[in-house]
C-alpha cells in the first residue's frame, strides 16, 4: 500500500499511462506516483489498438486497473467490427476490465463526426449495460446529449464523468444517474470558479480524483507532461475546497473509487 507524505492513499481514476509520453518510462512514473501516495490507478483505452496492451499491463501490475473502449476522438477511425471485438474481450476478460471507457461525445470536434460519434457511443453504452460495467465518460459541449442517451437506454450501471467542470446543477444531473465526478487539475486554476464552487458544495460521496496524465497539466505546470504523481497536488487543491479533514477526504475518495468501479478490497489494495 502506498501512502502520501501525510500517510494517506490516493486512487488516480483516469491516467493514460500507456500513451507515448509516459510509456517509455512507465515504471519510473509508477514509482514516483507511489511515493506521492498513489496506490492504484485506472488506465482507460482511447482506441482499439490499445486494448491488448492494456490487458497485458494489468497482468503485470494488478494495481493498474483497465477500461476498454473507443474515445470519440478516434470514432471516425474505428472499424465496423470494433464493437463486436470489444464485446468478445468483455466476455473473455470480464473480471479484469473495470469499466467501458473512455467513451462519450465531443461536440467541439467537426460536425461531420457527430453521427458516427453518437452511434459508437450508443453501442458501447449498450455493451456496458449488457455486461453490467460502469462507464468512463468523455464530454465536451455534449452533457445534454450524454444525459439523453443514458436516460433513453435506462442505463443504471453508473460510472465516472471524466474531467468534470461545471455547475452544481450540471453535476447533479449525472450524480442522480449513479455517476461520480472525476476531479483533476482544473480545480488548481483560480479561473475555474464554477467548478471549484461545485466541489465545495456537493457531498463528498460525489467525487473521485484523476490526473488524465499526460494531459491536463495543473496550474504552474502548463506546457509540461502531466504524471500520476501530480495526483497529490490535485488532492491538496481538493482539500482546500472542503471543510472535512484530509484524512476523512482521502478515505472517502478512495472508497468512492472502489465502489464505483466495483472493486473488492483485495483488488484495490
Amino acid at each position: 500500500m502506498s501512502l502520501t507524505k501525510d500517510g494517506l492513499k490516493l486512487f488516480d481514476t483516469h491516467c493514460h499511462l500507456d500513451l507515448p509520453e509516459l510509456a517509455a518510462t512507465q515504471a519510473l512514473h509508477w514509482q514516483q506516483a507511489q511515493q506521492a501516495g498513489v496506490a492504484a490507478l485506472v488506465i482507460p483505452a482511447v482506441q482499439e489498438s490499445a486494448w491488448q496492451n492494456l490487458l497485458d499491463l494489468h497482468k503485470q501490475q494488478p494495481h493498474w486497473h483497465i477500461a476498454l473502449g473507443i474515445h470519440p476522438w478516434w470514432a471516425a477511425k474505428a472499424k465496423p467490427e470494433s464493437v463486436t471485438e470489444l464485446e468478445a474481450l468483455l466476455i473473455q476478460h470480464l473480471s479484469h476490465i473495470v469499466a467501458v471507457g473512455e467513451i462519450g461525445l465531443d461536440f467541439a470536434l467537426d460536425t461531420s463526426s457527430f453521427d458516427v460519434q453518437q452511434t459508437l457511443f450508443s453501442r458501447q453504452l449498450e455493451l456496458a449495460g449488457k455486461y453490467h460495467k460502469p462507464v468512463i465518460l468523455h464530454h465536451r459541449k455534449s452533457q445534454p446529449q450524454l444525459l439523453a442517451e443514458l436516460k433513453r437506454q435506462q442505463f443504471t450501471e453508473g460510472g465516472i464523468l471524466h474531467a468534470f467542470s461545471g455547475s452544481q446543477q450540471q453535476a447533479m444531473a449525472f450524480i442522480e444517474l449513479g455517476f461520480k465526478l472525476g476531479i483533476g487539475g482544473t480545480i488548481t486554476y483560480d479561473r475555474a470558479e464554477k467548478t471549484r464552487r461545485t466541489v465545495s458544495k456537493l457531498p463528498l460521496s460525489s467525487f473521485v480524483l484523476e490526473t488524465d496524465a499526460p494531459a491536463m497539466p495543473l496550474a504552474g505546470f502548463q506546457g509540461e507532461v502531466n504524471t500520476p504523481a501530480q495526483l497529490a497536488l490535485v488532492f491538496d487543491a481538493f482539500c482546500q475546497l472542503r471543510p472535512e479533514p484530509p484524512e476523512q477526504i482521502a478515505t472517502s475518495l478512495w472508497q468512492n473509487s472502489v465502489d464505483i468501479l466495483r472493486l473488492e478490497a483485495t483488488q484495490a489494495q
